[in-house]
């Protein structure tokens, strides 16, 4: 019993990114909020997607300081026959909800042109960036309590039966009535009690932040083909910290106890010992980078972008309670035996192969378009986990910039990033689905110095449903998500 409880509750969880790859930020802006197709810009803001691009700026020096603030629900609706156990909730349908928040997201790029080169840097989260709550826990949680609980009825039963009727023995005997007599009216209360459910209190939180720093330069070979190469640091922190406790059986006691005993109806015993983690995860990988950027004319210009895969060890600091290191020590190789303390976990970041083209019909007009292309598959994961996936992931965008007046530039765009895993990749928590993505937003151009970003990007996403089949009956997990993110930027030119 003990053992299935913390499998369930150390579910690998990470904070999927809010727009781009299963373990990839693509969203490093507030510009990108407002046009979601980079790949092919010339601008500072698209030093992330099109880095040989940056060539192209005037020579000088080049700033841009970005935050963005990011709210997401992530709700699993559970279904699974034996929920209806559930004392607190006898419904066959649960609802777990999953709040993240991430109030502040940075960004940072900066760049030095002069001549033929330039030297950039770029500091953002390139993965993660916020923490989640299931206040309730998980389905996975309370259906493993359910099944434990029905496999047991029987067992659970008789320590009832004998723990209660050794309890009321010892009042009759208390209240003047003979042990022997006592003891067979015990017994007979206790044989007759019946169990009428479970309850449970269970809970879990995640924090996941993949901080990228990136170096490097640009060379024009031409007046209008450039390249750039370089390098990205990436230091990688998150926590996991969850709990399965409290797991009781509700029992009501018989009529006859009732009339000794008044007020005395319903009572609960607890079933097993509780369970807890809370481990922090750290670890470094380096991601080389090149680029190519070709302006084809006044008019046309296309980029490519490919970023090797980055090999990432997480080191475990791991606090758990004495029943889960046991559980270690009894069977290493458990679920759980990836949390053990001083522990490493392989969590590679894909590489990525990415394409724009823009097209500028008039000087205040810019059509832009994208394509990325994920290589999940091929990224290292604990238990060989990308080998349930089907295929890498893959996102299509398109966007308009359109600068109407002097001083304002508006912004509108669209973007399809499409998983393609298997219903047994999918989990409680470790979930992404489908989507199509538009954002929005202005530039303002105060001085040709200095100008701001303003950007806001929603998703809409395709829920997914998932059937499980259990000896108790199937378990069907509907996955849904929502997302909104808000961004500023300031961008300078000396």
């Amino acid at each position: 019993m003990k053992k299935l409880f913390l499998s369930a509750a150390i579910a690998a969880l990470s904070l999927p990114a809010m727009a781009g790859g299963l373990l990839t930020n693509t969203n490093q802006n507030a510009a990108f909020l407002r046009n979601m197709s980079q790949d092919a810009q010339i601008t500072l803001t698209s030093i992330y997607a099109n880095p040989a691009g940056n060539a192209f700026l005037s020579e000088g020096w080049h700033l841009s300081l970005n935050s963005q603030t990011a709210f997401q629900q992530r709700n699993i609706d559970t279904t699974f026959p034996l929920f209806l156990q559930n004392v607190n909730n006898r419904n066959a349908t649960h609802q777990f909800k999953g709040e993240a928040k991430a109030p502040v997201v940075p960004s940072v790029s900066v760049s030095y042109n002069k001549e033929r080169w330039s030297l950039l840097a770029h500091f953002a989260l390139n993965g993660g960036g916020g923490k989640c709550e299931f206040a309730e826990g998980l389905g996975s949680f309370e259906s493993l309590v359910g099944g434990l609980f029905a496999k047991n009825l029987q067992n659970v039963q008789g320590l009832l039966s004998q723990g209660i009727g050794a309890q009321v023995a010892q009042q009759y005997i208390a209240a003047g009535i003979p042990a022997e007599q006592a003891m067979a009216m015990g017994a007979q209360i206790g044989q007759s009690t019946q169990i009428t459910g479970y309850s449970m209190d269970s809970y879990l939180r995640g924090r996941s932040y993949y901080f990228g720093l990136t170096l490097g330069g640009t060379y024009k070979f031409t007046d209008n083909f450039s390249g750039f190469v370089g390098l990205r640091g990436v230091y990688a922190s998150c926590n996991y910290n969850g709990y399965v406790q409290d797991v009781k059986a509700h029992y009501n006691v018989p009529a006859n106890a009732q009339l000794q005993f008044p007020g005395v109806e319903e009572a609960s015993q607890s079933l097993n010992t509780d369970l807890a983690l809370n481990c922090n995860q750290t670890g470094f990988g380096v991601t080389p980078i090149i680029g190519l950027d070709w302006m084809i004319n006044d008019h046309w210009n296309l980029a490519m972008k490919y970023e090797a895969p980055t090999k990432i060890n997480l080191k475990n600091d791991t606090e758990m309670n004495e029943t889960a290191q046991s559980m270690i020590e009894n069977d290493p190789e458990s679920m759980l035996a990836q949390f053990a303390d001083g522990e490493k976990v392989r969590e590679d970041i894909p590489a990525i192969l990415t394409a724009g083209v823009m097209y500028t019909p008039i000087e205040q007009v810019r059509i832009n378009a994208g394509w990325h292309y994920y290589f999940d598959k091929q990224a290292k994961k604990y238990g060989d986990k990308q080998d349930l996936l089907k295929k890498g992931s893959q996102e299509f965008n398109f966007g308009v910039d359109w600068r109407f007046h002097r001083l304002f530039t508006v912004s509108a765009s669209w973007q399809n990033t499409n998983y393609r895993m298997t219903d047994e990749y999918m989990n409680d928590i470790s979930f992404n689905l489908p989507s199509n993505s538009f954002g929005c937003g202005f530039r303002i151009h105060p001085s040709k110095y200095f100008n701001v970003d303003l950007g806001y990007m929603h998703s809409f996403y395709r829920d997914r449903e998932v059937t499980t089949a259990t000896s108790a009956g199937p378990k069907v997990d509907l996955y849904s998500r929502t997302n909104d993110c808000f961004g500023i930027g300031f961008n300078i030119y000396l």
